[in-house]
């Protein structure tokens, strides 16, 4: 089954607006030509050269990607920087590459959604609500039983398919309540704390952001990519759900830029 690129992203769009993106985002068709005819999809969280080569080897003429591959204004297309070889590779190939990124995050059943329903969280609600709380930033929520710091840590490690956790200084209680926020999520610490939240699960934290826990919560750093990476499943499964019949995949690159060195194994 073929589909007009317009059809395709009235589909997703109706799915996930993109009014409920932030504004500093770059939301929606990146490169390409509306009125193309898509044959078949690739969904990546980021779009690599390696990726745009997987798209031409599996006969994909559309990237959808979690990440936008510009987010700032290009003065010139040239090889010198990886976005502008990704575009130049892109249309030497007629490759449509479509950005769905943080209106995914603010969404219900998004990003935060899923890590919520990894960590089984229940009486779950939004960490930062907006628009009359339909949408929101993070998620907050309540374990099934109460468990102790290192044991969370644990659980949280295998669930999110992530060996290398940063985190605070353990406070010696139980954890109970869990903040959650996919990305960068320095900014909303105060949030998980003003929501009487024992943990805060997000990534990007910097060497002073720590010190923000004031002894009032436990801060963890899972990683950018390790907390966003089943958004491709989450893409693929509302696709399949909604047009069946049209061809889309998962692709098979890892993108993730940061590789960790321990106990001398690169991993």
């Amino acid at each position: 089954m073929k589909l007009k690129l317009s059809d395709l992203i009235k589909i997703i769009e109706d799915w996930a607006p993109k009014t409920f993106s932030e504004d500093f985002d770059n939301v929606g068709l990146i490169v390409g030509d509306k009125n193309s005819i898509i044959n078949k999809a690739l969904i990546t969280l980021d779009t690599s050269e390696d990726v745009v080569e997987e798209a031409i080897q599996n006969n994909c003429n559309l990237i959808i990607s979690f990440h936008p591959i510009i987010f700032t204004g290009l003065k010139k297309i040239t090889t010198e920087t990886y976005v502008e070889r990704v575009v130049l590779k892109a249309l030497k190939n007629n490759i449509n590459i479509y950005a769905i990124h943080t209106n995914l995050d603010n969404h219900p059943k998004g990003v935060n959604h899923i890590i919520s329903k990894k960590l089984n969280l229940k009486n779950v609600s939004f960490l930062i609500p907006k628009k009359n709380f339909e949408i929101g930033m993070g998620m907050v929520g309540d374990l099934n039983n109460p468990t102790n710091e290192s044991d969370f840590l644990l659980n949280l490690s295998n669930k999110m398919k992530s060996g290398f956790l940063k985190h605070s200084n353990f406070l010696g209680k139980k954890i109970s309540r869990v903040a959650v926020l996919g990305g960068s999520g320095s900014f909303a610490i105060g949030d998980a704390i003003e929501k009487n939240a024992d943990c805060y699960v997000t990534s990007d934290l910097k060497y002073h952001d720590y010190f923000k826990a004031e002894k009032k919560i436990l801060l963890i750093d899972i990683g950018h990519y390790e907390s966003e990476q089943f958004t491709k499943d989450l893409i693929l499964d509302f696709l399949n759900k909604k047009i069946p019949k049209f061809a889309c995949v998962k692709s098979k690159t890892n993108t993730n830029p940061v590789n960790y060195f321990n106990y001398g194994k690169e991993n």
